[in-house]
């Protein structure tokens, strides 16, 4: 069992990372020494939109940003075989106003706002989901990416208006790059703070996502060296499956593979490196929102 020659444990936390324009999702297993490796990438059946994130109920866009998975989210009874709700909008969704429910990813293969997975796929990914919730961990996170945001694909991608926006995932993906280890993500001033706290002595859930930040510092990045003495935990292993979405066919704004339908609610009712280079706290106050 694959598992079990990674030297992980069933029950342990697992972490997701979606890459649209790649059309992969990899999943991520905790292991004793208080990181993650990469246990498998799965390619993504096909997903609807463009890249960018999701703003308002029928634009027929995947969601991106950084998103929690709570038990409750998770549906063994969907009509696109399995399914779990990936929590969009989420509270900086919210602040900007953004609407839209019943984002998924699922079976099935087809999409209206939704990362589509095949349902043999799904079955994998949902049963180890299950198994980490059935352990006792309350959640695990999801990042939703447009690509994998390597300073080439930044560049190449640099007039999107949604540059700025992807500036701030791309601290999140280049902290995990580096520690392989989940950043915290604090929401406020309508914006996203990767492995930033507040200084004061406030908890994370009295911040007002609308509201003005208060004095935050980012904390020390520390960078992650593997012990390289299991070369299996260290393969990387890559399933086989569709992807009916390509890159060209993205770049291009092509093959948006979404149907005409309203939203992904007609199909599925049922359903930042901030930190890393330093490698130092720092403290910081944020004046104005960039999106």
């Amino acid at each position: 069992m694959l598992l079990g020659k990674k030297g992980m444990k069933v029950e342990a936390p697992i972490f997701i990372r979606i890459f649209k324009e790649e059309s992969e999702l990899e999943i991520w297993k905790l292991r004793d020494d208080g990181h993650f490796y990469h246990f498998k990438t799965y390619p993504i059946c096909t997903w609807s939109g463009d890249l960018g994130p999701k703003v308002a109920e029928g634009d027929r866009q995947a969601p991106e940003g950084f998103y929690t998975i709570h038990k409750n989210q998770m549906n063994p009874n969907s009509n696109f075989h399995l399914a779990f709700n990936i929590g969009y909008p989420n509270a900086y969704d919210r602040s900007l106003g953004r609407t839209g429910r019943f984002l998924m990813v699922h079976g099935k293969c087809k999409s209206a706002g939704c990362y589509a997975m095949t349902d043999a796929l799904i079955e994998e990914i949902y049963a180890l989901a299950r198994e980490a919730f059935s352990a006792g961990h309350p959640s695990f996170e999801v990042h939703a990416y447009p690509f994998r945001m390597t300073d080439a694909n930044m560049a190449r991608h640099k007039d999107s208006k949604w540059y700025d926006f992807w500036k701030t995932m791309k601290e999140g993906y280049d902290y995990f790059e580096l520690t392989k280890q989940t950043p915290t993500i604090l929401v406020c001033g309508r914006h996203y703070f990767v492995n930033a706290r507040p200084r004061q002595n406030i908890t994370t859930g009295d911040l007002d996502p609308a509201a003005a930040c208060p004095p935050l510092e980012r904390m020390a990045a520390v960078p992650f060296v593997p012990p390289g003495t299991n070369q299996v935990a260290d393969t990387h292993v890559v399933a086989r499956g569709p992807k009916m979405r390509s890159v060209a066919s993205v770049s291009r704004g092509t093959d948006r593979s979404t149907p005409k339908s309203k939203d992904s609610i007609t199909g599925l009712i049922d359903g930042m490196m901030a930190v890393g280079a330093k490698n130092s706290s720092s403290t910081f106050t944020f004046t104005s929102p960039n999106n």
